[in-house]
């Protein structure tokens, strides 16, 4: 007898990566992550500026009430770097936080995005969040289509992008390249 699969949950489980804990977001993060995402030069491919604490509380909480639209889910993480020392399972106690992951998942399909505060930028974390994102989405949320808008000029995130496994498409939305990847589940041994 075939059965409906049970939608997503509102609040995203946590995921790990070799040094990173991806923890769901809660507005509690946004003192913190205000001052991860104050850097400027952050928004020159994205526009904006950076939130004060207060407004990036106040869009947290919106977050994470979730979308209105209840076919869809919008799943937040804050990254945290693993403190040396901590187990795999990792820790809220361990280290900085140093950026985000999300998505925006509908059904099966799942659009990400991924910010890596200045000072942490050069190390790998954006790439090993987007590869960690992409396999968690696949094996917990049931994601078989990830989707990215990239600016043509950013080259760091088309790195990243290729690194979790996207390729360039020739669609285009507000001035940015779609981004796509087709994902499959491993066999189970």
């Amino acid at each position: 007898m075939p059965t409906t699969a049970a939608p997503p949950p509102i609040t995203p489980p946590r995921f790990t990566t070799a040094r990173l804990d991806a923890l769901p977001l809660e507005p509690a993060y946004a003192e913190e992550m205000a001052a991860v995402l104050a850097d400027p030069a952050l928004y020159g491919f994205t526009g904006g500026e950076p939130p004060a604490p207060a407004a990036l509380r106040a869009r947290y909480e919106r977050q994470c009430a979730g979308s209105p639209d209840p076919g869809e889910r919008w799943w937040n993480w804050v990254l945290r770097v693993r403190a040396a020392g901590d187990g795999e399972a990792g820790g809220e106690a361990g280290g900085e936080l140093v950026g985000y992951v999300q998505a925006t998942v509908r059904g099966s399909r799942a659009e990400i995005a991924w910010v890596v505060g200045t000072p942490w930028q050069g190390r790998g974390y954006a790439s090993e969040a987007a590869q960690g994102l992409a396999a968690h989405l696949a094996s917990a949320g049931g994601v078989r289509e990830l989707v990215a808008h990239i600016h043509p000029d950013h080259a760091a995130s088309a790195a990243v992008a290729l690194a979790a496994g996207l390729g360039p498409t020739e669609e285009w939305e507000d001035g940015e390249r779609r981004w796509a990847a087709s994902v499959t589940l491993p066999p189970v041994p």
